[in-house]
């Protein structure tokens, strides 16, 4: 497993090693013992999922502390462009996003840390987008920013997204609290 950092301290992207044959492939997906050697203890507590076809943009979401949550995200099948804009606010990163693209095919993943809101575009049809959380869900605590908000300025790679009502009315960045430091 190849653990690749990033230009933001904390987002990671990690490329597993993939043993391929004429059956097909294998690779480990997560590992504790592997992250744990990379100095990330992290403990699981949600898996979550998502189908979305072509063109379809989810975020930007957090969870406010204490529900906070860090996110190891992948595609499973398709392809999608996955965004961590910084949104701590003692962070010299604070504002920033990295972004990279995700694909069934090249089996990438992408660990997002609390203090960060999160966001994906899919581009690809019939696309299948896994998450492993280290906090549980709590309505209560979410929080979400504008996806094509002109202070972030994020290219997502798409036309026209398809965009749940939801994430219409983000908050814009410029009137966002932050209650991470």
């Amino acid at each position: 497993m190849e653990i690749i950092k990033t230009e933001i301290e904390g987002v990671l992207i990690i490329k597993p090693r993939v043993f391929e044959d004429e059956r097909g492939y294998f690779f480990e997906s997560w590992s504790k013992a592997a992250f744990e050697k990379q100095g990330l203890d992290i403990n699981f507590v949600q898996d979550n999922q998502s189908f979305s076809s072509k063109g379809v943009l989810r975020g930007l979401h957090f969870q406010n502390p204490p529900f906070a949550q860090g996110k190891l995200v992948r595609a499973i099948q398709g392809s999608v462009l996955d965004v961590a804009v910084d949104i701590r606010k003692n962070s010299s990163t604070y504002g920033k996003h990295v972004s990279v693209i995700l694909s069934g095919e090249n089996k990438t993943m992408f660990w997002i840390p609390p203090g960060f809101a999160h966001g994906f575009s899919t581009l690809e049809d019939e696309t299948i987008f896994s998450y492993k959380c280290s906090g549980i869900y709590n309505k209560q605590s979410e929080g979400s920013l504008l996806w094509n908000d002109s202070n972030l300025n994020i290219d997502w790679q798409i036309e026209n997204p398809i965009i749940s009502e939801k994430d219409q009315i983000s908050n814009s960045f410029s009137n966002f609290n932050s209650q991470f430091e």
